[in-house]
């Protein structure tokens, strides 16, 4: 799967360069060791977007939802890459232990705590699900913002946040969540 990633890294990095002038801003902030990137997501570019601002030698594992397995071609390519599909209406088990395998392995998951694409700012119900995998797996999360508007030709800043824990013990979830969303907006300031 690592090397499928990174084959889809090199054949859509050209197309996507052209479209987007990808800028990362302190991606020095990304930790060595399992990571949990959490991100703003308002556009179906955002997986590329920071897939190219972390550069070919990370591989993030998406979490996305599972209605996009169904998507002829697409939905296999995904699978190829080490895309963690997720059943969004319920708790789905299998999708979680695969994460917490991956962070427990010292790799990276990313996930969009909205849990949905959102186009203006504080407009969804956070979910609480990348607080709870840090919690139980010990990563830590590196807030990610990108601009919810993305204009064709125009450069885009990817923000690294700094790394933050949330404790094993931690009582309220959705405290946490609304915490982590409000890290990622404040990340607006820094672009």
């Amino acid at each position: 799967m690592k090397f499928v990633y990174k084959l889809y890294f090199i054949l859509l990095y050209l197309p996507v360069r052209l479209i987007y002038a990808v800028r990362a801003i302190h991606p020095e902030r990304m930790p060595h060791g399992p990571v949990l990137l959490c991100a703003n997501h308002s556009a179906y570019s955002d997986p590329l977007l920071i897939s190219f601002s972390l550069g070919i030698k990370v591989w993030p594992r998406f979490m996305a939802k599972k209605e996009l397995k169904r998507v002829p071609v697409l939905g296999c390519l995904l699978k190829m890459a080490g895309v963690i599909f997720v059943d969004r209406g319920k708790s789905d088990v299998a999708a979680i232990k695969s994460a917490m395998r991956i962070l427990k392995d010292g790799g990276t998951v990313m996930i969009f705590p909205e849990g949905t694409r959102v186009k203006d700012d504080g407009s969804a119900d956070v979910k609480t699900g990348a607080v709870m995998l840090a919690a139980r797996t010990g990563a830590p999360i590196v807030p990610v913002y990108i601009p919810r508007k993305k204009r064709l030709l125009s450069r885009i800043p990817v923000v690294f946040g700094e790394p933050f824990s949330i404790p094993r013990d931690v009582g309220d979830y959705s405290v946490c969540a609304d915490e982590l969303m409000a890290r990622i907006d404040m990340l607006k300031g820094e672009t």
